[in-house]
């Protein structure tokens, strides 16, 4: 049962179009990953499948309810986690949870926000102000935010961004503990490969705002996977692409870089250095068939390389768009 369905989605700003007709369906119980770099378009499809932003063209159903026609309705069925900080930072835990309880208009609330505090292990400082808490601490109180009204559907846009290791671990594993205790679906949006990799059952990746693949991390890695070796040459030579095309495929040749796909990079790897010739090798990295090597192979650069264009290229475009 599709508890989520975009169709033909699109979000326009003026001329730009920021998200680009695209379509996909989330099932009921699962954690669905939106993948792309910063810039491709993954919070404005949040803004609109949550109704913070309306939809040029097509629609979104949410538990049976079109976004277009009815966004409050929606609202009062869904949960939202953001990439910044929405704790009052001079209001205790309990204060912040009864503020929540009070926009959302969910009535008798003091035993769900009880239970929660209790399952999060953050009861006994439910009176301390929100700025005292430590990170983790203020992620399991946004969390418990979030779920406060029994939502059907929890949106989490990009909620590990500027973490340390440790707590980005920690928060992985409270999103598998909600998703199973409370058996909330979860549409989760980020950058980072090992975290979509880790967390999600099925996953989308968007660029430059157009779905570019869909499937669980395994068929992605299978179907646009295999080892890509990295090389950057002291001196561009005639004669080294075609020549390398005996070993791989191209996919990324610009200046002196170059990036080759192969089935197994230990195997050809001497027969490359022989090609381009060692002493003109500047720099050279294999990456092992990942999430990271999909998003290599289907767009020719990782997600640090398109992060900073698509980002610059989105404002400098909605600047025009506005005057």
């Amino acid at each position: 049962m599709s508890i989520v369905i975009a169709k033909n989605l699109t979000k326009k700003y003026g001329d730009f179009v920021a998200v680009d007709r695209i379509s996909f369906e989330i099932e009921k119980g699962e954690i669905y990953g939106l993948l792309g770099p910063n810039g491709a378009g993954k919070t404005t499809t949040i803004k609109m499948l949550t109704g913070l932003t309306p939809i040029t063209e097509g629609d979104a159903v949410i538990a049976g309810i079109s976004v277009k026609k009815k966004p409050r309705e929606v609202k009062k069925r869904i949960g939202w986690i953001s990439s910044e900080v929405i704790l009052d930072d001079e209001l205790t835990a309990w204060e912040n949870l009864e503020i929540q309880a009070k926009l959302l208009g969910v009535k008798d609330w003091q035993e769900r926000a009880d239970q929660l505090l209790e399952y999060f292990g953050i009861k006994e400082f439910k009176n301390r102000k929100a700025g005292k808490f430590s990170t983790g601490m203020r992620k399991k109180l946004e969390v418990s935010m979030a779920l406060l009204h029994s939502p059907e559907i929890i949106f989490m846009d990009e909620p590990t961004i500027g973490l340390d290791v440790n707590t980005r671990a920690s928060l992985w594993n409270l999103i598998r503990q909600i998703n199973k205790d409370y058996q909330v679906t979860i549409l989760l949006t980020t950058h980072y490969m090992e975290e979509a990799d880790m967390l999600c059952n099925r996953i989308s990746i968007i660029n430059r705002g157009k779905i570019i693949a869909q499937g669980t991390p395994e068929e992605l890695k299978e179907k646009y996977g295999g080892d890509v070796i990295e090389i950057e040459l002291k001196e561009a030579k005639d004669g080294v692409l075609s020549d390398l095309e005996s070993v791989g495929k191209i996919i990324k040749s610009e200046d002196k870089k170059i990036a080759i796909k192969v089935g197994n990079a230990e195997e050809v790897l001497l027969k490359v250095i022989g090609i381009v010739g060692q002493n003109n090798i500047k720099s050279l990295k294999i990456n092992k068939s990942s999430l990271d090597t999909v998003f290599l192979n289907l767009t020719g650069g990782s997600l640090e390389e398109n992060e900073e264009f698509d980002a610059r290229r989105f404002y400098a475009m909605l600047r025009r768009a506005r005057r």
